[in-house]
């Protein structure tokens, strides 16, 4: 990690790959979170670091995400096939088949469901789609689930699955609370009444979503602000957690409105001989058109449950004030609801309640989401789109295109905010090479006075930087160095790469690129872009 202050500027190990949980977390305790409070807090305040433009705390020094107990680098990072992105998080082949046993009614959540018990005794969490809503809920949650794997989240097993009624048990501990509000044992008469707000399919089944307990013990979901006081490893201010405020990005390409602690999932595992705290995103159903019980509101996703300037705005018109949803014309199939990229701007998107993490979110964050986003091609996208089963071809190429419009407005919008400088490498031979993130998805041209490239010899221990020769501009990604680079095991580079004259003000500030000589060759070892 790249520390302000620290000596030498760049360690031996940079650029971590992965986030250290150097401590113990057994001991972390299940708590809480009151949801109302929790609602108002993001509502009505700024909860987390009262600072405004701080750069991610946990990025290392390539200005990437390590992996972490958090966060998995996929897409991008590797290749990802399709048969690969198609299973996700999946592990096993569902519930095992037999007889079920419900042990609970569904706690949480809007949609109908219960907790059950398969025949091999496996725990799994099943929600429906809600009565006269067939394929809704349970398609998006089917594809929104491989899309945040792909995207790097901790994601939940989530199975399509046909529920049979006659194949139901009600466990003998099963209790049930009535809205009588006395706790007694749980009855057929309740399971019944469970799926009399499930959709039924013409031959008497049940489409369902059958969530696999996670590995562990859970012990409740997280805020996107601060961090779990009784968890030794978690140092980081949720809100400076690049990969939550990239959710920004990736909330609005899914239109995931419901950003909520509540659909979040923490669970102690034991990695490496010692307890370790996993960060769940346990709920991203509620994404794309669709609710647990419908089509979404015509507003959500453009306007916050509460914005007191949008209240006075129509306050002061009386009522005449015509907001940007309320002309938009859907495409609105059944599976899909309220779901369109040809008036989508990323932008302007909005959650039903923003989050701390989201308000902090500066554009080398967004760039590096959208990079993510860019990275899914058509052919993964329709791929992702076809695990949600959807019976009418129509609904399918919908969502696969509206996704895809969407995605092309994030790359749009964020890629070229920033210096796009990416993937840059240094050969032995001294040619540099590097990639512009926002020519390569096409959403612009390459910078009309090319590439100005500055060397330098770098002092690592007093982080000096002593001229090779004087800049030189290149209409070229490749460029050869001016002279003989050191070749002394341990020597330091920097490459200050900007576009030139004319160009948009955000290419002109440089990128400062680090190379480290080792006995292989040249490696990248720091990469520090300016915002504007």
């Amino acid at each position: 990690m790249l520390i302000s202050g620290a000596a030498p500027r760049f360690l031996s190990d940079d650029p971590l790959a992965r986030e250290p949980d150097t401590q113990d977390a057994s001991g972390v305790a299940e708590w809480e979170i009151d949801l109302r409070i929790d609602l108002a807090t993001n509502l009505f305040s700024n909860p987390g670091d009262s600072a405004r433009d701080v750069r991610a705390k946990n990025v290392n020094t390539i200005d990437e995400v390590p992996d972490s107990s958090w966060f998995t680098n996929r897409i991008l990072a590797r290749p990802i096939a399709l048969d690969g992105l198609s299973r996700g998080p999946l592990t096993s082949e569902g519930p095992a088949p037999g007889a079920w046993t419900v042990v609970s009614p569904k706690l949480a959540g809007f949609s109908p469901g219960f907790t059950m018990l398969d025949a091999r005794g496996a725990r799994w969490f099943v929600s429906f789609d809600a009565a006269g809503h067939p394929e809704a809920a349970t398609g998006a949650i089917a594809v929104a689930n491989k899309i945040f794997w792909a995207l790097g989240y901790w994601q939940v097993e989530n199975h399509l699955v046909n529920v049979n009624a006659t194949e139901l048990v009600v466990g003998d501990t099963a209790v049930f609370t009535p809205e009588s509000g006395r706790k007694r044992r749980m009855e057929a008469r309740d399971l019944d009444a469970v799926l009399q707000r499930a959709h039924r399919s013409a031959d008497g089944t049940y489409r369902a979503i059958a969530a696999r307990a996670v590995d562990g013990r859970p012990i409740g979901g997280f805020r996107y602000y601060g961090t779990r006081s009784d968890d030794p490893n978690d140092i980081v201010p949720h809100e400076h957690r690049r990969e939550l405020r990239a959710l920004k990005v990736f909330g609005a390409w899914t239109n995931l409105v419901d950003m909520k602690a509540g659909n979040t999932l923490d669970a102690v595992v034991t990695t490496g001989g010692r307890g370790v705290v996993r960060h769940y995103l346990q709920d991203v159903g509620s994404t794309f058109g669709t609710g647990a019980n419908g089509p979404r509101e015509y507003d959500e996703g453009w306007e916050l449950l509460y914005d007191g300037s949008l209240l006075w705005k129509r306050f002061w018109s009386l009522g005449l004030f015509i907001a940007p949803w309320q002309t938009v014309n859907y495409n609105e199939l059944p599976a899909i609801g309220r779901f369109e990229g040809d008036r989508f701007d990323p932008l302007t998107w909005q959650p039903r309640v923003s989050t701390a993490a989201l308000r902090h979110a500066r554009s080398d964050d967004t760039f590096w989401a959208a990079r993510r986003v860019a990275a899914f091609t058509d052919d993964m996208i329709r791929a992702v789109v076809r695990t949600g089963r959807y019976s009418d071809p129509a609904a399918e190429a919908l969502l696969a295109d509206v996704l895809i419009k969407r995605r092309q407005k994030i790359a749009a919008a964020y890629l070229p905010a920033i210096n796009p400088v990416v993937d840059v490498s240094l050969a032995n031979d001294g040619r540099l090479s590097f990639n512009n993130a926002a020519v390569d998805a096409g959403v612009a041209a390459p910078p009309a006075g090319g590439y100005r490239v500055e060397w330098a010899v770098f002092d690592n221990t007093t982080g000096d930087a002593r001229a090779i020769a004087p800049a030189a501009t290149s209409p070229q990604t490749t460029v050869a160095a001016p002279g003989l680079l050191p070749d002394t095991p341990g020597a330091f580079v920097r490459v200050r790469v900007a576009a030139a004259e004319p160009a948009a003000a955000a290419w002109r500030i440089p990128a400062d690129v680090y190379f480290k000589r080792s006995s292989n060759g040249w490696l990248l070892v720091g990469l520090e872009k300016g915002t504007p």
